[in-house]
């Protein structure tokens, strides 16, 4: 994927992120194993590369931690985010102070392993749908604080974003139902509280619900936890009248089935609270 196709990430935000995360790996009287081993004028260089195969996600977030640290570190880029990676893709090389070095790297790492993580998570599902229309997109299932930085690695991965909190959009879920008094006064309540450019989105279980849905024209209307047989039953209900969103327990050996059922959208929580770490590391050149 080309970088101009994903968004851009605040340099405010990255930095402010990175910050709080080196103050808290610094303490309060910073790297001692590199202040009691390493020589104050020794300058080394440093290779961040790939262990498994994945994609790249997080670039931005690892240089600020090498340019908070010192300015003085020369990071050069050999690969940006969205690329695929394999094992010994160099990603970036470092060249400067070596306590400077060694005392950014564990920061610099903690965000690329994490966000390449969900990227390379993201792929896997979007890679077994992409014969159908369906895009798989992230939720609000984040880690706190995050979020900005997990969605972004969702598009670097191939994905899309959901909304990214309470304040973009409507999604009536079945608690707002009950309280509501059904699925029609939820959604008509919404409607006239809300403005010409927030989205409304609706969660139903049955294919009951779904048609007393769109007797009220919801914009979305999210699935949940419906097979994909159900699903397919649903799409010919619809009739192209909402978006619908599959939702619920997707996994990398259901989402298939589930895209190839006619659905728009497939929102996983997976992606971004449990995506493995992609395994890279920073060694030191000799010579």
């Amino acid at each position: 994927m080309s970088r101009t196709n994903l968004p851009q990430l605040s340099r405010i935000m990255v930095d402010e992120a990175v910050k709080a995360a080196l103050l808290e790996d610094f303490g309060r009287a910073g790297d001692i194993t590199s202040q009691a081993t390493i020589p104050a004028d020794a300058i080394a260089t440093g290779v961040i590369a790939a262990r498994k195969e994945g994609v790249l996600a997080g670039v931005d977030l690892a240089l600020s931690a090498f340019r908070q640290v010192d300015e003085q570190l020369n990071v050069t880029v050999l690969a940006e985010d969205g690329d695929k990676l394999e094992p010994g893709t160099i990603v970036a090389r470092i060249q400067g102070p070596a306590r400077s070095l060694l005392s950014a790297e564990r920061v610099a790492l903690n965000f690329l392993g994490h966000l390449c993580g969900i990227a390379s998570a993201t792929y896997a599902f979007q890679s077994k749908i992409s014969h159908t229309k369906a895009k798989v997109v992230c939720t609000r299932k984040t880690t706190p604080g995050l979020r900005s930085f997990e969605k972004y690695a969702v598009r670097c991965g191939g994905g899309m974003n959901h909304r990214f909190g309470l304040d973009d959009a409507i999604l009536i879920k079945d608690n707002h139902i009950a309280v509501a008094g059904g699925v029609v006064p939820a959604i008509e309540s919404a409607r006239a509280f809300a403005g010409h450019l927030v989205c409304i989105e609706v969660e139903v279980d049955t294919l009951d619900q779904l048609q007393e849905a769109l007797t009220a024209n919801p914009d979305v209307v999210m699935l949940d936890n419906m097979g994909p047989e159900l699903l397919a039953q649903a799409v010919e209900i619809n009739k192209g009248q909402a978006v619908l969103e599959a939702s619920g327990t997707v996994t990398l050996s259901t989402v298939q089935a589930i895209a190839e059922a006619g659905v728009d959208i497939i929102s996983s929580g997976w992606i971004t609270h449990s995506a493995p770490v992609l395994d890279l590391g920073l060694d030191i050149e000799i010579g």
